[in-house]
């Protein structure tokens, strides 16, 4: 560990910090259909989309009309998916001649895409030609951000509104999103990727002969456009195989780093967009210092972790760890990466985390199993956050023996109730799934290593396709029957079992009336909120993940050390 590296961890975080309020005001106009300064040249196309769609702006929706509204869209975005990949081979654009995706790889790769999650079982660019990868996967990109961020919204909405049954209109809320919030940061950012060397070109893969002579053929593609969504909308799924570690991915440390910001700054900003609608700006201020506590935790260990390496490596006389790691990024900006991608839902990396430390990449591993609360994905994270405050101001409640409140609205059995089943989802599928195939011999053969490791890959595995990250521990091969099927019912759950608990409690509290606070109201602005949200999280954690992971990176880091390799 050095003091530039944590000069470079600092300054990521003083920009973040910095972005939170100018872009959460713009995007709190943007959601309250206010006039923005792009309202002059996207406005007229907003009204022609309403207008061709037969939407009415002005009618909003209750929340079950909102939910089934979501889910219907989804659907069509699961057909195109999966039609574009099984079609691939007759469609244009696909200068390698790419043939048809097999069906249970469609399926897994269409569920993917629309949840969120960005999981690939398969080689970008020996997989897929430009048009899946344009018309399916980087559309899919906007849409599935876009949804996530507008039901982070309709919670929001739900603490705000006092006895009304809506929570917004579903087709309102994601059109103003992508044409006013993600469309215009993609194509400025997707012009500075261009300019740092990425690719952006639907002309045919090139041609070269190396230095012995040989030829050899490079894959290019329309790749910043796809990678500026994938970033922004904390997707995450790849051009290339190597994802962020590609060069045509990620070419210099700068593009490295402006990577980074955009993964976290629209979940961050999503917290003052919470302060601003309740009317109470430091209440967003304390839910991102909870995300900055448990973010900067994961950090510090993740770094400690990779800057000392093992004994072995040490015995060795090598400092620090930098297997799988790219060297024009290092140990700081992996280990960075690692923690930011994964505290985020979006599972790009710069790094492979199958190759980071026992303790390393058991962090990457505790961030998605929380929920991926600590910013999260884009909207996902927001409205996971708040299930867990709504748990923390329960048992606070509990403690001092009255109902208890939150930002004006009392807290129910049935918020709680929503709030459990939402958050106990996880566990469900994350452990279910991974005890199953420990103990199918379909399961097992696909383990490349034995022991505690070959275990935390399973459930990483499972965790990431539950946590719709699409991060992995890149020893499991995953395009087979039984993983294709089974992760695909895990993203299916993970991201919309927990939706639906969501946005009923958006519907109950925008119901309720709003009470003015009181001596007796519990302050949910200051340290002790923060630090009892902290710690409902990690007890939460501990409760339903950490045997687990006991059983993996805890046991692999003891043995490691004491000089034993898995």
């Amino acid at each position: 560990m050095t003091v530039i590296g944590w000069l470079q961890i600092i300054l990521f975080c003083v920009i973040i910090v910095a972005l939170t309020k100018p872009l959460g005001w713009y995007m709190t106009r943007v959601f309250n259909g206010e006039r923005t300064f792009l309202s002059p040249v996207l406005r007229p196309i907003e009204a022609g989309i309403y207008w061709i769609s037969g939407v009415d702006e002005k009618r909003e929706q209750h929340w079950v009309t909102y939910t089934v509204a979501m889910l219907l869209f989804h659907v069509g975005g699961f057909l195109i998916i999966y039609g574009v990949m099984r079609l691939q081979a007759v469609l244009p654009f696909n200068p390698a001649g790419q043939g048809a995706v097999a069906e249970d790889l469609s399926f897994n790769t269409a569920m993917s895409f629309i949840t969120n999650t960005n999981w690939q079982n398969y080689g970008g660019e020996s997989t897929l030609s430009y048009l899946p990868q344009m018309v399916g996967l980087t559309h899919q990109n906007f849409l599935s951000a876009a949804t996530g961020i507008v039901l982070a919204v309709a919670l929001i909405r739900g603490f705000a509104r006092a006895s009304m049954r809506t929570v917004g209109n579903f087709w309102v809320d994601v059109t103003r999103c992508t044409l006013y919030v993600l469309l215009p940061i993609c194509v400025v950012y997707a012009l500075f990727l261009v300019s740092q060397g990425m690719p952006q070109t639907l002309g045919d893969y090139v041609e070269a002969t190396t230095l012995e002579g040989a030829k050899q053929t490079i894959a290019v593609g329309p790749v910043a456009s796809q990678v500026a969504i994938k970033m922004l909308g904390t997707n995450g799924g790849g051009f290339f195989n190597a994802n962020a570690a590609h060069p045509f991915e990620n070419p210099t440390a700068l593009s490295n780093f402006v990577q980074m910001l955009s993964i976290f700054v629209l979940g961050a900003a999503l917290t003052n967009v919470f302060g601003r609608m309740v009317g109470n700006q430091r209440q967003g201020w304390a839910i991102l210092a909870v995300m900055g506590v448990l973010f900067l935790a994961g950090v510090a260990v993740t770094y400690w972790a990779e800057a000392s390496g093992t004994s072995t490596l040490q015995a060795l006389g090598l400092t620090g760890n930098m297997e799988g790691k790219e060297v024009r990024f290092g140990i700081v900006a992996s280990s960075l990466f690692a923690v930011i991608t994964t505290a985020a839902s979006c599972g790009a990396v710069n790094a492979m985390h199958d190759s980071f430390t026992a303790l390393g990449g058991m962090i990457p591993l505790i961030n998605i199993e929380l929920g991926e609360i600590i910013v999260g994905g884009v909207g996902a994270g927001m409205y996971g956050m708040l299930l867990f405050v709504i748990l923390a101001i329960f048992v606070a409640g509990l403690m001092v023996g009255r109902t208890p409140e939150y930002v004006g609205k009392k807290i129910e059995a049935r918020e709680v109730k929503m709030a459990m089943l939402a958050i106990l989802i996880l566990p469900l599928m994350i452990l279910g799934w991974s005890a199953v195939a420990v103990v199918l011999p379909t399961g097992v053969a696909s383990m490349a290593n034995a022991g505690p490791h070959g275990f935390t890959e399973v459930l990483y595995a499972y965790s990431s396709q539950t946590g719709n990250n699409g991060s992995a521990f890149a020893g499991l091969i995953g395009n087979t029957l039984f993983y294709n099927l089974t992760g695909a019912s895990a993203m299916f759950v993970g991201r919309f079992l927990m939706i639906v608990p969501a946005m009923a409690i958006a519907g109950a509290l925008a119901e309720k009336k709003s009470i003015p606070p009181s001596m007796g109201t519990f302050p949910t602005t200051g340290g002790l909120f923060v630090g009892l949200v902290v710690g409902v999280i990690l007890i939460m954690g501990g409760l339903t993940f950490f045997p687990a992971l006991a059983l993996g990176p805890i046991v692999e880091h003891l043995a490691m050390n004491a000089g034993n390799v898995f």
